[in-house]
Order: structure tokens, then C-alpha cells, then sequence
């Protein structure tokens, strides 16, 4: 087998070598593609030897360095590991956090099949589970498509030790089979009955051996939470899971005790007082926390005042206490379908700090000022104490913005004045934004619901009327004001980051759009994408759009790199609006004070201590969003499992080689509808237009497309939902072939040519 190194050596020894990709490179070196699989794992080699590294867009470039002394012949890597369904995994390299390197986006992945990471067959595991830090050699050899694949060869580091599962009994003793198919063998645990445990409880488990080649996994039942579907039972079992923090330590309650019996809504210090002020807020009508409220005037030239009063949590959590401690190592507080976990406890987050009506608050005020047509001039900030006058749920508020006249007599005037002039400033402000390039995905949030008893009833789809956009325009406004003031002071702050996607995704992308009908550039960018947004909403296809643009993108993370919000076209952001519930709010509002205070040496995070922060931040924000997701699924295959055969319509939300992922649409459930449930035929999968052919009648299955579907079967050990297609009723004449069910497509109008 040729030796790849040397050439590799002496082209990037070249004084011309610039950076390129490995694709590129390969032709250049003239390799043949029956040697691609050797060839990258010798780039790869090279890059864990320290003597290229990775660059954007896939690149690769010679290092700095010198190169190490000793390259080891096999190239081995350190990662982490993600275990699919079928018992096979992924594994994802670690990334240097050097600034000029890109992570790739780990946004939930429809196949489990992240782009560019390397396949591990399952005998190839050596009993990795997912999220385990190992460390694999790459193997000379590859998947049909190129993709690279590799063998773990050390486990470096468990991600966890403690799991949940089913509890059973067998041959008198007692087993647990593990949620979420995390390995696809029953954890024997000892003599039956340990804990109390009955079959089928759920129970959580310490590890005590790892499962390993030759040597089974052996655990010890350290909790039974109930009897499996027992309400609240699933609840338990993903705070369990994902390890989230429950309850909070004496430590922490009596601090924030001690925060309490301080307060004294009489004693404002040098606090604003805007307690005689016309201020409300707008909030879901379940709330429990209210973390902003807003004021607002308009001057008699048109220019416009805007007041964004949120809560002082820093008066309450002082660094370095308890509550800080407790509040860092949240990082978020986490919002389950029956039930929140919050950052900070009860008395601060729903009490103290919350911005209840017609009680005096603590707050930290940005003061806007726009002109008529909302372009922002000057922004003050302060400390302040506020009442707010009036509480609103969200569905409350545009039917009176619609018809105020019915309302006369029942709401204060100052009150209606104020609704209607927040719903005139705020569109215009909505609209210089998407002039200025922010993108607007519209897609729906699922919602479960619950009986009487607690049990679940179905679930919807929820989406944003105009009384949402209010808030959320009030709140970016905000964000982005004070991410400028600290910009401007030269201040290093914890940022909301979003990079821009790589080129590679946005040129498929862009092939998607044209796949779909519409008159696109091949290389979909910003402006781009949002003119097709644009185009396509209110269609048929607008979901479909909205889905694969979201796909594209990375994920938003809180970092001090100053690389601005892809999406929201802002080149500083930051996220001041949520201090009752996101620790990086917080930290904001800390600065704040040193702006407001203007002490001649402050206190100031340095920018490897805010890296630090910004990557736990990052980490529990997302384990919050995998547990809220994973319950819901729970919640829905529990409800679906006495339902085998019962048939609705769907969208494909996802289209893959081994099948259709698609969402209901009477109850928004996701389900598989794999190959061997499609019609009896072959079938061609094409990437770049997201559709899956029959050879022979030609059947076309589109992302986005609506079928008929009926449940086929659910795993609730391993978290399946599978569909089976209803044939359609032809009734018309008869046509060549089956085609899959899709409605009229809308006319969609070409982009004008340039003259």
C-alpha cells in the first residue's frame, strides 16, 4: 500500500502551499479515489501529529510548529462517541479551540449520521457508549460515499456512570434493560428485589463494570423512581438521564433566605424610581417567572422612548455565593413538558425577582432611544425600581390592539395607548430588521397535553402571532443595545454567537431550493436564504424550507469571540433579557453595573475565564433542549403505544437512504417509515434534493411532501416510532407508476432578473 506521508510532507514544505481540502488535495496529489480511504487517514495522521491542522470549510494547512518527533503508524484520534439505534456509532473528534477553526454544528441529525464524523461498526465500539470520550484509530477503509470509518481502541473518559431502565426479573435474578437503546443488552444488578424493586419499575442504576469485549456489564440499583407509565415516572426518568440538578442544596435555600429577609421594596438606594410609570408585561398565560416588562413614549416629533425593565437578579446572587455556585452549575433552568427545573429557587425566581403585577421590583433598564422609522440613536443604562401596572397573556393582547374601543372602561387608557404604540414600534422595528438581513424560520413548537390526572391527552403545534413578535422585537432590541454599550467600552463579554454555516452546506442548500422549484442561486447565502424565506411563507413548502435552512445552520453558543449572529445579521449580540433563567444574562447585568457604577478598577472576567463559562453555558443550554425533547418523545410513544394502526396525515420532515422521517400532523409525532414499509421496489436516494425514488414506478418522495401514514409499530426501549404508508385511492384515471401523495404545489414567483 503506497506511503502517503511524504508526498503529503513535501507538499505542504512548499513556501506556496496555501490551505485546501482534502478532496482537492487528493487530485492534486493525483490518488486515486480507490485509495481515498488511506489517503485521509494519512491527512489525519498528520493533523493529530500536530503537523497540518484544520481550517474552515474542511480545509487543511501546514502548522506553525515544528513537527512532532515521533508520528505513531496507525493515526489514531480523541473524541467522543454517539450510539446509534442499530447498535453502530459515531465518533466526532475533539476541536482545537483555536479562533480561526469552525465546530461543526451537533444539532439533532434526523439519521444519526452527523456529516463528516467517522462510522464505528458495532463490533468496532470495544463498549464506548454515546458521549464517551475514546480514542479510535482510523481504518483504511471506507462506507460507500467516502465517509471514513474507525475502531475504538482506548475509552478515555465515561461521560456517565449512573443510567435509567426498566426493571425485570429472570432466572431469579434481576435485570434492567437500559432507555434509549444505550446498549442492546440487559445490566444484570444483582439478586432480585434489591431497593424494593418490582418488574417493570423504572430505576436508575450505578455501573460498576462497563460492558467490554469478553466481560459483561454488571450495575447496582441505587433508586426506584415507580412503576413505568406511572405519571410523572418518564419526568423522573430524564432528570435521571441527563443528570439535571433537582433539588437545590440547604446551602443555597438558606442564601437565598438570607437574600429575602434583606429585601425592602421602601429602601431604593440610588435606583430610578419608575414605580409611577405605565409598565406591563406580555407573557405565555402558564408562566411562572417574568423576567421583563416594558415601557414606552413617543415624543411629539415621532421619535420614540422604549423602557426595558428587566429583573436585577445580580442584587440577589452575589458572585461567588452559594447561589452563584448552584446557578453556574445550572446554567439554565429547564423547561419540561410537566414541570421546571429552575436555575435559582422559588423565592427568587417566581418572588423576589419576579416582575409580578402591582408589587415594587429591582430591575436593570435599557433605555432606547429610536427615531420615527426606528433607527436607534442613544441608549441609557440604569438601575431602577418599577411596579408594573398590568399583567398580559399573550392571546390577550391583539384583540385589544384589534378593537381597543371594546375595552374602553374595563383596562386603564394609559394602558391602551401603550399596547397600541408598542405594536406600532415594534413592526417597524421587525421590518428594519429583515431589511437588514435577519432570517425568520417559522416552524412550529410541539406541545403535549395533559388531563385531569396528569396523564397525556395528545399534543399541538403552537405558533406566534404578532403579540409574540412585540416581545421578541423589545427583547433583540435590548440584547443588541447593550452588547454595543460594553462593545464600545471595550469590555469582554459572554456573547450569543452564531457562526455563518459552512460553504459546503449552504451550496447543498442551495441545490435543495432549486430541487424544490424555486428560482435560486446555487449558493445559498444569507440574502439568499432570506429572500427564499420570504417567497415561500405562507406556502405549502414553507415548512420544508424553513426545516432544511435550519439543518444548515450551526448552533448559536455563548463564547467572547466576536463573530457577531449569523442569523440575526448583528455583529454584536448578547443576552441581557433572561437573568431569572439563563446564568449568561447574569453575567451581563454584572457589567452593567461597572458601567453604571464606573469604578475606576473593576472586576472583569478575562476572556479565558468567560471561554470557560461560555462553553458550560453552551453545554447545559443543550442538555436542557435534549432532555425537553426526549420527554416530549417519551410522552408521545407512550401515548401512541395503544394505537397501533391508527392513521393520520403526515410531512416528511426527514429524507434518508433507509426511509422517510415524518411528523404527524394531527398529533405532531415524529415516526420512521423505513424502506422495507415503503411499496415493494428499489429505491435511489439523492442527498442534494432530500427525495427518495422508486426504480421501477417511479414514486418520488420529497422532504416536505404530505402522506398518508398509519403507526406501525414503537419501541419504547428504544425510543421508535415507526409508520407504515397508506396507499392513496386513485380514483381518477389511471397514470404511470405510484406517486407519492403531495398537495398542489403554490406558484411560487421567480426572482426578477437584473437588466
Amino acid at each position: 500500500m503506497p506511503d502517503y506521508l511524504p508526498p503529503l510532507r513535501a507538499y505542504f514544505a512548499h513556501p506556496e502551499a496555501v490551505a485546501v481540502r482534502v478532496k482537492d488535495l487528493q487530485k492534486l496529489l493525483k490518488v486515486k479515489q480507490s485509495q481515498a480511504a488511506p489517503f485521509k487517514a494519512a491527512v489525519e495522521q498528520l493533523v493529530v501529529a500536530g503537523e497540518l491542522r484544520r481550517g474552515k470549510n474542511g480545509t487543511v494547512y501546514k502548522a506553525d510548529r515544528a513537527p512532532a518527533p515521533q508520528v505513531e503508524q496507525v493515526a489514531t484520534m480523541e473524541g467522543t462517541i454517539k450510539r446509534t439505534a442499530s447498535g453502530a456509532g459515531y465518533f466526532r473528534p475533539v476541536v482545537s479551540a483555536e479562533p480561526d477553526i469552525t465546530v461543526e454544528d451537533d444539532a439533532e441529525i434526523a439519521n444519526d449520521e452527523p456529516a463528516e464524523a467517522i462510522y464505528i461498526a458495532a463490533n468496532h465500539l470495544n463498549g464506548a457508549l454515546t458521549g464517551d470520550t475514546v480514542r479510535i484509530e482510523v481504518l483504511q477503509r471506507q462506507r460507500p460515499g467516502g465517509q471514513l470509518c474507525g475502531a475504538v481502541v482506548e475509552i478515555v473518559k465515561r461521560k456517565r456512570t449512573t443510567f435509567v431502565g426498566v426493571y425485570y426479573e429472570q432466572h431469579k435474578r434481576g435485570f434492567v434493560t437500559l432507555d434509549g437503546a444505550v446498549v442492546d443488552y440487559p445490566i444484570p444488578v444483582g439478586d432480585p428485589g434489591a431497593k424494593g424493586a418490582r418488574p417493570n419499575d423504572k430505576v436508575v442504576i450505578e455501573m460498576l463494570r462497563f460492558p467490554s469485549p469478553g466481560e459483561p456489564a454488571e450495575g447496582v440499583i441505587t433508586q426506584v423512581l415507580g412503576a413505568r407509565g406511572a405519571p410523572g415516572v418518564d419526568c423522573l426518568s430524564i432528570i435521571h438521564e441527563f443528570d439535571l440538578p433537582d433539588e437545590f442544596p440547604e446551602a443555597v435555600l438558606e442564601d437565598a433566605r438570607q437574600q429575602a429577609s434583606q429585601f425592602n421594596e421602601h429602601e431604593l438606594g440610588d435606583r430610578v424610581d419608575l414605580t409611577r410609570e405605565t409598565i406591563v408585561t406580555i407573557d405565555p398565560v402558564d408562566a411562572r417567572d417574568f423576567d421583563d416588562a416594558i415601557s414606552l413614549e413617543q415624543h411629539p416629533d415621532g421619535s420614540w422612548r422604549l423602557g426595558v425593565h428587566i429583573a436585577d437578579v445580580a442584587h440577589f446572587v452575589q458572585p461567588g455565593s452559594p447561589l452563584d455556585r448552584e446557578a453556574i452549575n445550572r446554567g439554565n433552568s429547564v423547561y419540561l413538558p410537566d414541570r421546571v427545573l429552575p436555575m435559582l429557587p422559588e423565592i427568587l425566581s417566581n418572588a423576589l425577582s419576579s416582575l409580578q403585577q402591582d408589587h415594587v421590583r429591582f430591575t436593570k433598564s435599557a433605555f432606547i432611544e429610536f427615531t420615527a422609522d426606528g433607527i436607534p440613536t442613544h441608549c441609557d443604562l440604569e438601575n431602577t425600581a418599577i411596579k408594573v401596572t398590568r399583567r398580559f397573556a399573550y392571546e390577550e393582547v391583539m384583540p385589544i390592539i384589534a378593537d381597543p374601543d371594546a375595552y374602553r372602561g374595563k383596562i386603564d387608557a394609559r394602558v391602551l395607548t401603550l399596547l397600541d404604540k408598542m405594536h406600532t414600534l415594534a413592526m417597524i422595528l421587525r421590518k428594519r430588521r429583515f431589511d437588514r438581513g435577519a432570517l425568520n424560520l417559522n416552524l412550529p413548537e410541539v406541545k403535549i397535553d395533559f388531563n385531569t390526572e396528569g396523564r397525556v391527552a395528545g399534543a399541538h403545534t403552537t405558533s406566534h402571532d404578532q403579540s409574540h413578535e412585540i416581545i421578541e422585537e423589545f427583547m433583540l432590541a435590548a440584547n443588541i443595545a447593550v452588547a454595543q454599550q460594553l462593545t464600545l467600552k471595550g469590555y469582554p463579554y459572554l456573547s450569543r454567537t452564531h457562526a455563518a454555516p459552512d460553504e459546503k452546506k449552504l451550496r447543498a442548500l442551495g441545490d435543495f431550493f432549486q430541487s424544490m422549484g424555486i428560482d435560486a442561486k446555487p449558493w445559498a447565502g444569507r440574502e439568499e436564504i432570506q429572500r427564499v424565506l420570504s417567497t415561500v411563507q405562507g406556502t405549502d413548502v414553507e415548512f420544508a424550507i424553513s426545516y432544511a435552512t435550519l439543518r444548515s445552520l450551526k448552533q448559536a453558543e455563548y463564547s467572547p469571540a466576536t463573530i457577531g449572529h449569523f442569523a440575526l445579521s448583528e455583529p454584536q449580540y448578547c443576552h441581557f433579557t433572561s437573568p431569572i433563567r439563563r446564568y449568561p444574562d447574569l453575567t451581563i447585568h454584572r457589567l452593567i453595573d461597572v458601567l453604571i457604577q464606573r469604578t475606576r478598577k473593576p472586576k472583569i472576567p478575562s476572556e479565558a475565564d468567560l471561554a470557560r463559562l461560555g462553553e458550560q453555558c453552551s453545554m447545559t443550554e443543550r442538555r436542557a433542549e435534549s432532555a425537553e425533547r426526549e420527554l416530549k418523545k417519551v410522552k408521545l410513544l407512550l401515548f401512541l403505544s395503544d394505537k397501533i394502526g391508527w392513521k393520520q396525515e403526515a410531512m416528511i420532515t426527514g429524507v434518508e437512504r433507509f426511509g422517510l422521517f415524518c411528523m404527524g400532523i394531527e398529533l405532531p409525532a415524529e415516526g420512521l417509515i423505513h424502506v422495507k414499509r415503503l411499496p415493494d421496489d428499489g429505491y435511489d436516494y439523492d442527498q442534494k434534493s432530500h427525495t427518495l425514488t422508486a426504480r421501477r414506478s417511479g414514486a418520488v418522495y420529497r422532504l416536505g411532501d404530505r402522506v398518508q401514514v398509519e403507526v406501525a409499530a414503537i419501541d419504547l426501549h428504544k425510543r421508535l416510532l415507526e409508520y407504515k404508508l397508506v396507499p392513496q385511492q386513485n380514483t381518477g384515471p389511471k397514470t404511470k407508476g405510484h406517486r407519492a401523495y403531495r398537495p398542489p404545489r403554490p406558484s411560487i414567483p421567480k426572482k426578477p432578473r437584473r437588466r
